[in-house]
């Protein structure tokens, strides 16, 4: 009796196993994606960046026969989010959504990932600085600002981020490409910074254009330019950079992403559906209301768009000795 018993459980463990192996050869063979897909915000909620992974994520949606659930990881400046998504399993369910902070993380952060360890997938659009300064400067066009910080080094105080902050960047760019010295003040944030221009306690900022866009049309502020290819549609009256006759273009943008080793199928398959999303009309109508700028590029031109930002952005971190995790 004790030898049927066994040789019963050995089948019935025997038929589980092989019920299992079909389970998973049925679910490897389903059409991708046949279960819900999770995109990874690496800042907290109500922010900007989760604010268009969810917009993402909803016009995405109407694309797909699954669900897309937004989940929020934030952390060390955003590479913890990071961190998340490009330790997931490589099989299209985890995708994410960052910005321009990866590039500056991986050098300054020990615990972040560099770019090479994610695979972006398809350009949102860039959220481009401007150059604000206080209507009583006396300063009227970006030839003048420049004028001012050559003829007196120094004595315009502007507001940015701390090293390695978006706005950091672009004012020490814009130094750099006009060969001007300004006082470089940093603050916590974007908030921050508009209540010191406010104040008064600095003469320019740069920051994006829709942080100071409803003191401009006060007339409280002047936005001299915009560091972007094209006009900001918040602002259509402000010239680029480019127009006024210097080549500057920078400031956030915001981008998909793998993990690395997504199978080729699906990893082209996700590279379209969110390239089409964002060239869908009603997801741009939308994103405009949201004050987001929308250029959509796939695959390789966002990569070549990271490379081309991470090669302007060393110099500046390495000369404001911010370089110690990683060095090129």
């Amino acid at each position: 009796m004790t030898f049927l018993i066994n040789y019963r459980n050995q089948i019935i463990t025997a038929l589980i196993a092989i019920m299992a192996l079909v389970a998973c050869d049925n679910r490897s063979e389903a059409p991708f994606p046949s279960e819900p897909i999770t995109l990874v915000v690496n800042w907290p909620a109500g922010g900007g960046m989760d604010r268009a992974g969810r917009l993402v994520a909803e016009y995405a949606r109407k694309r797909l026969d699954v669900p897309i659930a937004v989940i929020n990881v934030s952390g060390a400046g955003g590479a913890t989010g990071v961190r998340h998504v490009a330790d997931a399993d490589p099989d299209g369910y985890t995708v994410g959504i960052l910005g321009a902070s990866l590039v500056a993380s991986q050098y300054i952060n020990p615990n972040a990932n560099s770019i090479d360890e994610i695979d972006v997938i398809s350009f949102i659009g860039p959220d481009p600085a401007a150059l604000q300064v206080r209507s009583d400067s006396g300063i009227n066009t970006l030839e003048e600002y420049v004028e001012t910080a050559k003829t007196n080094p120094a004595s315009i105080k502007n507001g940015n981020d701390a090293p390695g902050g978006v706005s950091h960047i672009a004012a020490t760019l814009l130094q750099r490409i006009t060969s001007i010295d300004l006082t470089l003040v940093p603050y916590r944030g974007y908030a921050p910074t508009v209540a010191a221009i406010i104040s008064g306690e600095v003469q320019s900022t740069t920051l994006p254009v829709h942080q100071l866009i409803d003191q401009h049309e006060a007339g409280e502020v002047k936005i001299l330019g915009v560091m972007s290819e094209e006009r900001h549609f918040m602002a259509p009256d402000v010239p680029t950079f480019k127009e006024q006759g210097i080549d500057l273009i920078t400031g956030d943008w915001r981008a998909i992403y793998l993990p690395n080793g997504v199978p080729p199928d699906r990893h082209s398959f996700l590279e379209k559906i969110f390239y089409e999303t964002m060239n869908d009309p009603e997801f741009q109508e939308a994103a405009e209301r949201l004050s987001f700028f929308i250029t959509p590029m796939m695959a390789d031109d966002t990569k070549q768009f990271i490379e081309d930002f991470d090669t302007a952005l060393y110099p500046i971190l390495l000369e404001s000795d911010l370089v110690k995790a990683r060095q090129k």
